[in-house]
């Protein structure tokens, strides 16, 4: 949870929360600073004597440039997915303290970014640890295998319209349509990944939303959550190691070997149904979403080589044409391309 270095008094409405919620007395004056990374909520680091906190709330228009418009009952899914979270592993989320659905808004307990660093921050600095990696993909894999099957789960986040609106349309559906070659593969993976309900899916795992905790992985962010496939949140975060494969060649073995024990401590974990059943469906949406954060509706903002951009378009859509069976095979692909003659990561990325 990093800052940006302006002040700021928000509207009445989150200000009024914390008094109504008794996280603030009404003669204290809290200071506000906004925090930075998030496109689809307002997110504030309160600071109130002796204490500090942060309030979310989610907005009805994301901060992309594209026009894309999102519910914003999401902000309750996303409290209550936390919630399951702390029942299941109360190390993974950080304190919850309130919530008002009605106004979109809830509060949590602020992490310190010394304590608590952002892994996308790490990766991106050249701090790249396996472990971290292994630690992410056991507990999603376990969370995963918690939900599965649960009826309640599925009634309480049966989030479709969210998930719609959020990821299926802004990532696969946008994509498609930019390719209208790949149209008729990209519009049955959405097709396929809307209709497959058997966990709760986070739907946002990525590492901006990741902070490495001293007891371990703690996720933020939750407001796509959906019971449905959770091939999504697999494919969703070894997307971003390979993306970032591509940006920081240093560190290029290392950030391979994380997406493949990532995906290899999730699929141990992966005991509600067949491995070779959700390998093959993240292993399908894997080159997907690679795409999708080039030329979907919320690219990946530090592809800026052109370059990277035709590498990524390249390889995905041989693996949409041709579909690995297997994650190892997806990764395997990719990394034989970094190896060719042309790849990308020769010299300084742009």
């Amino acid at each position: 949870m990093s800052s940006t270095s302006a002040q700021v008094s928000p509207d009445p409405v989150p200000a009024d929360f914390l008094i109504a919620h008794k996280l603030a007395e009404p003669g204290e004056a809290p200071r506000w600073t906004p925090l930075a990374g998030g496109v689809s909520s307002d997110l504030w680091r309160v600071d109130l004597p002796g204490r500090s906190l942060c309030v979310k709330r989610a907005l009805p228009r994301l901060k992309v440039a594209a026009d894309w418009q999102a519910p914003v009952s999401r902000n309750a899914y996303e409290w209550a997915w936390m919630r399951f979270a702390s029942r299941h592993r109360p190390d993974s989320v950080p304190e919850l303290l309130a919530h008002d659905p009605e106004a979109g808004l809830f509060a949590m307990a602020f992490l310190p970014p010394e304590r608590y660093p952002m892994w996308k921050a790490q990766l991106l600095d050249g701090e790249v640890r396996v472990a971290t990696a292994a630690a992410v993909g056991e507990l999603l894999g376990n969370l995963h295998a918690a939900s599965a099957g649960d009826a309640a789960l599925a009634a309480e986040f049966a989030t479709d319209d969210n998930f719609h609106a959020l990821r299926i349309e802004p990532y696969l559906l946008a994509t498609a349509a930019a390719h209208p070659g790949l149209s008729d593969i990209l519009k049955g993976l959405a097709d396929r990944t809307a209709t497959t309900h058997l966990a709760l899916v986070h739907g946002d795992v990525s590492p901006k939303n990741i902070l490495v905790g001293p007891s371990g992985p703690v996720l933020l962010d939750a407001e796509c959550a959906w019971y449905g496939d959770p091939a999504f949140d697999l494919a969703f975060c070894v997307n971003h190691l390979l993306l970032k494969s591509l940006v920081v060649p240093g560190c290029r073995a290392d950030l391979q070997r994380s997406a493949r024990v990532l995906a290899e401590e999730y699929l141990r974990c992966a005991d509600w149904e067949p491995r070779p059943a959700i390998e093959g469906r993240a292993a399908s949406l894997l080159p997907a979403l690679l795409l999708a954060r080039v030329d979907g509706k919320s690219p990946v903002e530090y592809l800026t080589d052109d370059r990277h951009r035709l590498f990524v378009r390249t390889v995905a859509s041989a693996l949409l044409r041709a579909p690995a069976p297997t994650m190892a095979d997806v990764l395997d692909a990719w990394a034989t391309a970094l190896q060719a003659p042309t790849e990308p990561g020769s010299g300084r990325p742009g």
